[in-house]
């Protein structure tokens, strides 16, 4: 896959992002909220099988050989959906995506730089540390009243 459309799927991926916690909300004002979280994963899990029974090309049997804190994905999406369905009605979907995005991009950008869960290093530098640094003050400028 080249790297424009790579990046041009990450983009729709990040407008996912943004319109998921809208939907998932709107579904909690019927259900509740957990339950609208459960509701989300269940739905995207049955999609999700779907897809790998038709054109998946690992093995689901691979997951025994799975160290534990590799199974923790789903629980931190969990997590995420959920706080982020509590969030939208009460601060904004525009304050919830800054706080998001700044902490998505901290967290990236040291993980990058440790070369942590196996990953190849990409070292911190000033233009990294900038751009981070200028997200972080963009968001304070959203978040404010």
């Amino acid at each position: 896959m080249n790297q424009i459309l790579l990046l041009a799927l990450m983009f729709c991926g990040g407008i996912a992002i943004a319109v998921q916690p809208s939907i998932n909300g709107r579904l909690a004002q019927k259900v509740g909220t957990l339950e609208s979280s459960c509701i989300s994963f269940a739905v995207g899990t049955l999609l999700l099988l779907a897809i790998v029974l038709i054109a998946g090309k690992g093995s689901l049997r691979g997951v025994a050989n799975a160290s534990w804190w590799e199974l923790t994905g789903g629980c931190l999406g969990a997590f995420f959906v959920t706080m982020i369905i509590v969030a939208i009605p009460r601060i904004g979907t525009t304050a919830a995506m800054a706080t998001v995005i700044c902490a998505q991009l901290t967290t990236g950008v040291l993980l990058d730089h440790f070369g942590l869960f196996g990953f190849r290093s990409i070292p911190l530098d000033s233009k990294r540390a900038v751009g981070v640094a200028l997200l972080i003050a963009g968001a304070g400028l959203i978040i404010r009243r």
